[in-house]
């Protein structure tokens, strides 16, 4: 089990844009979800980590998240992070996006992602797997993460499905709190 985050670890940051706001979506979960993805770029933007910040340009011209629609900006939480990488995808998985994040983490020899962002079940989920595929130590801060009800089953136990899916199979789940313990940093708030 990791006992700390490496001083490389990259913060991989997914789709936190504000067509997940559209009432399109339904009823979310995790109302923190802003504010722990605000506490973890903070601690690594204070550390020297790096941040991969990683958008959705879904090819449904409809879609909340489409290129050339309004919901497809990032949230004032992650809208003025100078990212060391940035992604864009039109599928689930951040290894499927351009430039390729794979090569990246490669060629940088990092080892460590931690994951968080939009949404919980599916993008997020899907990095974690694939990291965790590769190889990659893969840490899962579930509370900066949030999704929505689905076919009559609420967010929140989709949110803790994720948690089954991924612990001690793909990565570690953690909240933002152990993750900035395990920093060494102080959990603010």
């Amino acid at each position: 089990m990791t006992s700390h985050i490496e001083p490389d670890a990259a913060l991989i940051v997914i789709d936190v844009q504000t067509g997940f706001d559209d009432p399109y979506w339904g009823r979310r979960s995790n109302p923190a979800a802003e504010e722990n993805i605000g506490r973890l770029i903070s601690a690594w933007t204070a550390t020297g980590r790096p941040i991969v910040r990683v958008r959705h340009a879904s090819t449904n011209p409809r879609s909340p998240l489409a290129a050339s629609a309004p919901g497809h900006a990032f949230k004032s939480v992650v809208a003025d992070l100078e990212p060391a990488l940035e992604i864009v995808k039109s599928v689930h998985s951040s290894f499927y996006g351009t430039p390729d994040l794979h090569a990246w983490l490669t060629a940088a020899g990092i080892h460590q992602v931690v994951i968080c962002g939009i949404q919980t079940n599916r993008c997020c989920e899907t990095t974690a797997r694939m990291a965790g595929d590769l190889g990659y130590d893969v840490l899962y801060a579930l509370d900066a993460t949030f999704t929505f009800d689905e076919d009559g089953i609420p967010a929140e136990q989709l949110m803790a499905a994720t948690a089954v899916n991924l612990d001690g199979h793909f990565g570690r789940v953690l909240d933002t709190g152990e993750l900035l313990a395990l920093m060494g940093a102080v959990a603010a708030g």
